[in-house]
């Protein structure tokens, strides 16, 4: 529909034309008609031409050929007036925008087929001049649209500013071209069915990828874990049923700083009952904070309380104060063989001795309890929810072959001989002779393995195995064993010795002067000579005893089962100086065990089969099955007859007229050993002091058992305490056992033959 112009039109003359205000329109010849004596309307006339805004105008819309007078005459009247079309008038047409639109914006003229521009004509018997005007169907196809009329606002428009003839209607606009609702709805579609599969794949992934991280993330906030622990095995002796340490359940009493109301009164309650100081109590319940700043809801009061003590403290009810389960270990015989077992920690770790050696055997695996609880008061187990458990698996038992009577007799017995002459450092070691096992095996000091922590490292150390001596003259029976096996002497040898002899720049005399008479092999051993050993030695040749020293076990450690074991040291021949010839023989320039000695000693009550000693019987699985330990290591050193008769020479020692070991000499028995005088190495420095040691057997004719023992004294009188010592340790041991007694006398010895 072509745009019109607001403003009334003009003629061609270009007056204004339908102007109906002020009284009505008047057409050209109207202006000034009271000057030129028109006269006026009469009352009751309307304003303007007649039928404008009427039913006349109705009649005079044509919509075929859309013609209009302007300028009919009106009876009665002398003049000549114009008509005016509706175009012109401020009645506008309110249906011709709709046929518009029903025509495709065309105008009803070029519809009906109308005149484009008829001319005026006059009606000379009237007088009058018509015009008619036709409206022009501008379509877009017979000429383009004219370009919009700029308004001018701000004031009103003005005659003169308007052009003469009648402007060119506007072009219709093109109607909006409608959306296609298939696109949109394809379109909707896709991008909801991509929604629905991206939240697909989502669920997808939370319900079958991510499902355990989420389940297991939830599953901590509702379960609670309680730790099972598992029972440390026990150290049992050889017999399998007296427990030398053992674990039994107790309980731990903590506190939650927090929740505490009133320390002091808190810690004075618990004193009595914990023997702790309660000044000691009271700073462990003070309010701390843990490293990442949080407050402290936990803090150990005491370790492996008594059941019976722990439930008096919880019938207290002090808040803050709990206990749980707990596991201690304890020890029945206190100090017995407290330096061979050892002590474990609060949390039931080995940190010494056996308990140390053998924590993989004996520690278990602890176990657990998860379980799903409810929330607040409600903390308790869910009936059929989650739950889970892990039983515990019990450490291993270990049989040791340590006699219980033994072990405790052979302690007390070198306690109460240390005890006589101030001794720093004693070891004791019971042997059985044909299995290698170590009976008893006793240190002082000592030490209560219950409660360890007061003593002090050194009281904790076992001689038996990290006490470094020189020999002295107990090596003696090796070298003496090494001359009968290379053929070197016979027990039947004997030859001159002098009181004394020289190697290098070292001056080796004898206790006992020969004043250079023959004197047997034997009482070379019961005299213990110096002179006579050097001499045999000379002949045997440095190489080939360090060889038999080897053989005898010296050199390295024992591996009987004690951690920290010392090895000993043996002096290679390269090293040798010139006195070295005259100390190595007699048990100088040598580093040993008691341990190590005790087996060289066994090998030759054992018809010379060396047995390596060992300390574990057996192991006992939590399921009660039994593992006998590994088969010792063993090697032939020397042959029966010349172990045999060695034996024979060491009982001279404890038979012969003022022999050095007399003694020892168990009555009853025939007792074969060796006396001895060192000194201790500590970090290869000697220490002030000798130490005196004794190494025997009986019954001498075929020995059960095997007894050495060691005694360090820095003021000396070592020698008074070894030999009576052994003697007391024999005399049990073969009661013990119940060996009888040697059913023929020892042999006759001649010194000086």
């Amino acid at each position: 529909m072509s745009p019109r112009s607001e403003e009334p039109r003009r003629d061609a003359t270009g007056s204004r034309r339908g102007s109906s205000r002020g009284g009505g329109d008047r057409g050209a010849g109207d202006r000034g008609a009271g000057d030129r004596g028109v006269p006026p309307r009469a009352p009751g006339e309307r304003g303007g031409e007649p039928g404008i805004g009427g039913i006349s105008d109705a009649r005079a819309y044509t919509p075929r050929g859309r013609t209009i007078r302007e300028g009919a005459p009106t009876a009665g009247a002398g003049r000549t007036e114009q008509r005016r079309t509706p175009r012109s008038s401020r009645s506008q047409d309110p249906f011709r925008p709709a046929l518009q639109v029903l025509d495709g914006g065309r105008s009803t003229a070029n519809r009906a087929g109308g005149r484009q521009g008829a001319p005026a004509r006059r009606d000379g018997a009237a007088g009058r001049t018509t015009v008619v005007r036709t409206v022009t169907d501008r379509s877009p196809r017979d000429e383009p649209a004219a370009p919009p009329r700029r308004r001018v606002t701000g004031r009103e428009p003005r005659r003169g500013d308007r052009p003469a003839g009648r402007r060119p209607p506007r072009k219709p606009p093109r109607p909006p071209r409608l959306a296609d609702p298939g696109r949109r709805l394809r379109l909707g579609t896709a991008l909801a069915m991509a929604l629905f599969v991206a939240v697909g794949v989502r669920l997808v992934v939370l319900q079958a990828v991510d499902t355990p991280a989420y389940a297991d993330g939830g599953l901590a906030d509702r379960t609670r874990t309680v730790q099972l622990p598992a029972p440390r095995g026990a150290i049992y002796d050889r017999s399998g049923e007296a427990a030398l340490a053992h674990s039994v359940e107790a309980r731990y009493v903590y506190a939650d700083p927090t929740r505490i109301v009133d320390i002091a009164a808190t810690a004075g309650a618990l004193s009595p009952l914990l023997g702790i100081p309660a000044s000691e109590l009271a700073e462990k319940m003070r309010p701390r904070k843990r490293i990442n700043g949080v407050d402290s809801q936990f803090e150990y009061l005491a370790r492996g309380v008594e059941i019976d003590r722990a439930k008096e403290i919880m019938a207290l009810k002090l808040p803050g104060i709990n206990t749980h389960r707990d596991e201690r270990r304890e020890v029945p015989g206190g100090d017995l063989a407290a330096n061979l077992i050892g002590f474990t920690s609060l949390d039931m770790v080995g940190l010494e001795g056996l308990e140390a050696r053998f924590d993989d055997l004996l520690h278990g695996e602890d176990g657990q309890r998860v379980f799903e609880v409810g929330l607040g008061d409600l903390a308790a187990p869910i009936p059929g929810g989650y739950s889970i458990t892990t039983k515990a698996k019990p450490g291993s038992s270990l049989v040791l072959t340590i006699d219980r009577d033994l072990q405790y007799m052979v302690q007390r017995i070198l306690s109460e001989r240390m005890q006589q002459v101030q001794g720093s450092t004693g070891a004791a070691v019971v042997l059985d002779a044909r299995t290698g096992e170590v009976l008893a095996q006793a240190s002082h000091p000592t030490y209560n393995a219950a409660k360890p922590f007061p003593s002090e490292p050194t009281d904790r150390e076992d001689a038996a195995t990290s006490f470094v001596v020189d020999p002295g003259s107990v090596h003696k029976a090796i070298t003496f064993g090494a001359a009968l096996q290379e053929g070197v002497i016979t027990p039947d040898t004997s030859f001159p010795v002098a009181n004394g002899i020289r190697k290098g720049d070292t001056w080796f005399p004898d206790t006992h002067f020969a004043n250079g008479r023959r004197m047997s092999v034997a009482g070379m051993m019961a005299y213990s000579s110096n002179v006579g050993t050097i001499q045999i030695a000379d002949k045997l040749g440095a190489e080939r005893l360090l060889d038999y020293q080897r053989r005898f076990g010296l050199g390295k450690p024992t591996e009987v089962g004690m951690p920290g074991e010392a090895s000993g040291r043996l002096l290679p021949v390269q090293e040798w100086s010139d006195s070295s010839y005259g100390s190595v023989p007699i048990g100088h320039s040598v580093d040993a065990t008691p341990l190590q000695m005790a087996a060289a000693y066994a090998a030759i009550a054992n018809d010379g089969t060396y047995i390596q000693p060992h300390l574990v019987k057996e192991t006992i699985a939590p399921d009660g099955k039994r593992t006998p330990a590994v088969q010792p290591e063993t090697r032939q050193v020397l042959s029966p007859t010349n172990a045999a008769a060695l034996r024979t020479l060491l009982e001279a020692v404890t038979t012969v007229d003022d022999a050095t070991g007399v003694a020892a000499a168990v009555p009853g028995y025939r007792v074969a050993g060796k006396t001895g005088t060192g000194f201790r190495l500590v970090e290869g420095k000697k220490q002030p002091g000798d130490v005196a040691s004794f190494i025997g057997m009986a019954p001498a004719e075929n020995p059960k058992y095997v007894i050495a023992v060691f005694v360090h004294s820095p003021s000396g009188g070592g020698g008074q305490i070894s030999a009576p010592a052994f003697r007391d340790m024999m005399t049990f041991t073969l009661r013990h056992f119940r060996v009888p007694p040697s059913s023929e006398p020892a042999p006759k010895f001649t010194v000086f033959p």
